[in-house]
């Protein structure tokens, strides 16, 4: 999830914006309605694994691909 701040607010809040991009959130600073960056996480190597084991469990839990689909959506939108 990302929130938007203006330059002037990311200055005054930046530490409780900071704790917020700690705890997983994107923080898109704007200057007016343009968005000029981006404050986000640096993932570790050892938080890296476990977004990985995450993954896997996610995928244990949904029922498995066939070929007939992968060749779908391979196909999507080709002209034979």
């Amino acid at each position: 999830m990302s929130i938007i701040v203006k330059v002037g607010e990311a200055k005054t809040r930046l530490s409780e914006l900071l704790a917020k991009v700690e705890a997983g959130e994107d923080v898109i600073i704007a200057r007016g309605n343009n968005p000029i960056a981006r404050l986000s996480r640096i993932r570790r190597e050892d938080e890296t694994e476990a977004t990985i084991a995450e993954i896997m469990a996610s995928r244990a839990s949904r029922k498995r691909t066939t070929q007939e689909e992968i060749r779908a959506w391979r196909d999507e939108g080709r002209r034979f």
